[in-house]
C-alpha cells in the first residue's frame, strides 16, 4: 500500500501554499503516496494562483479508510479568513492558523488516518504571537504527542544527515551542556532515523566542539574528557562511528560519501554546512517523534512570498523522505 501523507500549508503569509501547489503538480508525487491536504481551501487555492499550478481538491471522509484516485483528498478547515492573510508579514492570525492545522495533523497521525506529516514553512514569530509556548515546533509536537524521550531536529541534504547535541540555546551555554549522555542520545537518534530511511548500517562521524578538535587540550578539553571516550564506547557496541573530527573538515567526509551522518555539537555547526551545500534542497526531520514529520529546512521567505519565485526542491525532498520513512519505519 502507498503511504498516507498529511500535508499542511505552513504559514499562509509565506511561501508554503505556493510550494505545496508546486509539489502536487510535480511528476510522480501522486503515484508515490495518498495525500491528504489539511487546512483552509482558500489557502491552498491562493497557493495555486501564485504558483500557476492547478490541482483538484477532493473532500475526504477521514472516518473511513480514505483513498483518492483523482486529485488530492482534502480535509477542510476554517482557521483564517482570506482578509486576515497579510502576505509577507508576521501575524497572530497566521500563527494561529499554523497551530490549528498542525494540531489536526497530529490528531490524524495519532489515530492512523495518515502515516506521516509534511508541512510548509512555519514562522516562529507568528506562532509565538499565537501562543506557541515552546522554543520551537518540535517541542510543541512532542508535548502534544506525550513524548518525553530525547528529541532533536535532524537535517538532511542529498543523502547527508546531521543531528545536534544542543540546538536552540545560546552559544555561550553549549560547552556546559555537552555530556556523554547527550552525545549518546544524539548518535542513537540519527542512527535510528537513518535506518528508518533505508540505510542498513549508518556510518556516523562526530564533530568536535573546539578548533582543531581541541589541539590536544590546548584549545579546550571537551574532546578529551567527553567526546573521545563516548565515541570509543559507542564504537565498542559495533556501531560504525568515528571522531571527534574538526568541524571545518568533517563535512568533507560527508561530501565524499564516506559517511552518512555528522553529529554536531550546536545548531549552526551543521546548518551552515548544509545550507551552503544546497539551500534549496535541505530538509528538516523532527527526530524522536513516533511518526515521520518533515519540512523544507528553509523558512517562510517573506522577501519573495506571493511572487511565484519559490523553489520546490526542498519541499519535494521533504515529501520523498517522509514516504521513505513510512516504508522503512519498523527497521
Amino acid at each position: 500500500m502507498k503511504p498516507k501523507i498529511g500535508i499542511i500549508p505552513g504559514d499562509p503569509s509565506g511561501i508554503g501554499p505556493e510550494l505545496i501547489a508546486r509539489l502536487l503538480s510535480s511528476e510522480g508525487v501522486a503515484d508515490a503516496a495518498d495525500i491528504l491536504l489539511i487546512g483552509d481551501a482558500h489557502v491552498f487555492e491562493a497557493g495555486q494562483n501564485v504558483a500557476q499550478c492547478q490541482y483538484d481538491l477532493v473532500p475526504a471522509d477521514v472516518t473511513t479508510n480514505w483513498t483518492v484516485e483523482q486529485g488530492f483528498a482534502h480535509h477542510a478547515m476554517d482557521t483564517i479568513a482570506p482578509d486576515e492573510i497579510r502576505v509577507a508579514e508576521v501575524s497572530q492570525e497566521g500563527g494561529a492558523s499554523v497551530l490549528q492545522t498542525l494540531d489536526q495533523a497530529l490528531e490524524f497521525v495519532q489515530t492512523g488516518v495518515i502515516d506521516a506529516i509534511v508541512f510548509g514553512p512555519f514562522n516562529k514569530a507568528s506562532m509565538h504571537l499565537a501562543g506557541l509556548g515552546h522554543d520551537d515546533e518540535l517541542h510543541y509536537m512532542a508535548e502534544k504527542l506525550g513524548v518525553t524521550s530525547y528529541i532533536s531536529e535532524l537535517n538532511t541534504l542529498d543523502g547527508m544527515w546531521t543531528s545536534r547535541v544542543t540546538s536552540h540555546i545560546p552559544l555561550r551555554d553549549v560547552a556546559d551542556t555537552i555530556s556523554e549522555e547527550r552525545v549518546t542520545e544524539a548518535v542513537h537518534l540519527i542512527h535510528n532515523v537513518l535506518r528508518r530511511s533505508g540505510v542498513q548500517r549508518p556510518r556516523i562521524s562526530v564533530a568536535a566542539i573546539n578548533p582543531h578538535a581541541g589541539d590536544g587540550g590546548n584549545f579546550g578539553t571537551e574532546e578529551i574528557d567527553i567526546l573521545e571516550p563516548t565515541v570509543k564506547k559507542l564504537a565498542g557496541g559495533q556501531m560504525s562511528i568515528d571522531g571527534p573530527w574538526p568541524s571545518d573538515t568533517v563535512f568533507l567526509k560527508a561530501v565524499a560519501k564516506d559517511i552518512d551522518a555528522v553529529v554536531t555539537m550546536y545548531h549552526d555547526q551543521g546548518q551552515i554546512a548544509l545550507k551552503l551545500l544546497g539551500f534549496d534542497r535541505g530538509v528538516t526531520v523532527q527526530g524522536g517523534l513516533p511518526f515521520p514529520v518533515s519540512t523544507p529546512a528553509h523558512g517562510t521567505a517573506f522577501d519573495i512570498a506571493g511572487q511565484g519565485r519559490a523553489d520546490v526542491g526542498a519541499t519535494r525532498a521533504a515529501f520523498d523522505i517522509a514516504c521513505d520513512m513510512v516504508t522503512h519505519w519498523d527497521n
